[in-house]
């Protein structure tokens, strides 16, 4: 479907990698070193990565520029990445102190190590996460949280019980046109808020299917883990495919739009804390290898009154005409006053005095934060929650999971965020559990029977 979004989307995550390596050069002063007055060894926070592909790499390079961090280690199951990552972090210091490792539990291991950079396959992230939370080390895990509810309940639980520290990937939380938008909806700048306009890409469809030998630099076994067993086929590691297959992702209703349901969630605040009736229709591949949702529309209708409308890109032309936001993403607030509307680009509104006109003193505050990264390293330092803590990452992946579930059983769905379940739908709730393949998820598999 749409199939002239796809140069688009794959385009977008090309750019943001250039940019990123624009941004995180690999060569620094001596700074790095704990020289010329910066933070001295002794205080840094010693990280370790697991996954270090792409968007790997790009939170290490993030990393890297972050004051007070020394990166020590990073892990992958694909032989290239973790040496290229490797190579990239021992390049940046001018040492060969860095480690590689083809298991995490190696990385986790080392008593050195502060806290984790998780970005592996979705399906794994919870696995990592609490591996590491349970070797007391604080978590950045990247978005989304998981592929069933079940596991982030067993996430959340470890979290709180270990007192770990945890930031989510949203790392819109820490873009100032995102935190002033929800602070405008917060303090009612554009009156009692009725409804909320969320588009993200669609998943992609296609795919080879033919069976063909692993690669020899892929650890696949280890690369499925959890996941069912299924025999390789061309780049099914590759994030060009693996998104987009249900046994490793929910696809781009959760893996792109947790970025604008979580700003709706951000602004809306207790209005979408209430029970919700979600219905809506999606389109699936009928075949090639990807099976998550390549279009979608849904509705949900929250009991407090506020109404959500969730679509894949690109929004209908009424939205961008009227909130003149062109990207393939946003979030639009509308209230009975005016409206506001915000994406990575842009932060427009119905009247320029709703954005120009400062907030008063005894306002709403939410949290500030201008940099994910280096929230997250400054918290780890403190002890204390940082902009996206787990709890934010459960609601977030709820709403998620709670769409996809609606509109494969073609059905509505009534949610209740109090208990985390579909009222009296057993077929629903089933949904919420996945089992885990031996011995990956044993651990796991009774966390999720606990949760």
């Amino acid at each position: 479907m749409r199939t002239n979004n796809r140069i688009t989307r794959r385009d977008f995550g090309r750019r943001s990698l250039a940019t990123a390596a624009a941004l995180f050069p690999t060569i620094i002063p001596s700074s790095a070193l704990g020289l010329a007055g910066t933070v001295a060894p002794s205080n840094r926070v010693v990280l370790g990565c697991i996954g270090v592909g792409d968007r790997g790499r790009y939170l290490l390079r993030a990393a890297l520029q972050t004051p007070g961090t020394q990166l020590a280690a990073v892990c992958d199951v694909k032989a290239d990445c973790r040496t290229q990552a490797r190579d990239m972090v021992n390049s940046y210091y001018d040492n060969d102190a860095c480690s590689a490792y083809l298991e995490h539990e190696q990385l986790l291991a080392r008593d050195d190590i502060d806290a984790c950079i998780i970005a592996s396959c979705d399906h794994w992230h919870v696995l990592h996460a609490l591996a590491a939370t349970e070797r007391d080390k604080a978590v950045y895990c990247e978005k989304p949280l998981s592929v069933c509810m079940k596991q982030n309940q067993a996430l959340r639980k470890a979290v709180r019980t270990h007192n770990t520290v945890f930031q989510y990937g949203t790392q819109q939380r820490s873009d100032a046109k995102f935190l002033q938008a929800c602070e405008l909806v917060r303090n009612a700048r554009i009156g009692y808020l009725k409804k909320i306009h969320v588009w993200a890409p669609g998943s992609e469809s296609g795919g080879p299917t033919e069976e063909v030998p692993v690669p020899d630099n892929l650890d696949y076994d280890r690369w499925l883990g959890p996941a069912p067993f299924t025999p390789y086929t061309k780049d099914r590691d590759s994030h060009e495919w693996w998104w987009f297959i249900d046994d490793y992702a929910l696809g781009f209703i959760a893996g792109w739009g947790i970025h604008p349901l979580d700003i709706a969630l951000w602004g809306a605040g207790d209005l979408m804390r209430t029970p919700v009736t979600v219905e809506g229709t999606g389109v699936f591949p009928e075949s090639g290898l990807c099976n998550t949702a390549t279009d979608w529309q849904i509705a949900l209708k929250y009991d407090s009154g506020v109404e959500v409308d969730y679509r894949a890109q690109p929004a209908p032309d009424t939205w961008v005409e009227r909130y003149q936001l062109t990207e393939t993403h946003g979030t639009a607030f509308e209230g009975d006053h005016g409206w506001v509307a915000v994406n990575r680009n842009a932060i427009t509104a119905s009247h320029p005095a709703i954005t120009d006109e400062p907030l008063g003193e005894d306002a709403v505050r939410l949290y500030k934060s201008r940099h994910h990264m280096r929230d997250f390293v400054e918290c780890v330092r403190d002890h204390r929650d940082p902009a996206a803590p787990v709890e934010t990452a459960v609601d977030g992946d709820a709403l998620c999971h709670a769409c996809d579930i609606a509109i494969r059983l073609k059905r509505p769905l009534r949610w209740l965020p109090e208990t985390e379940q579909f009222e009296n739908d057993a077929e629903a709730n089933a949904r919420l559990y996945r089992s885990c393949r031996a011995p990956w998820g044993d651990s796991l598999q009774h966390l999720q029977e606990q949760a």
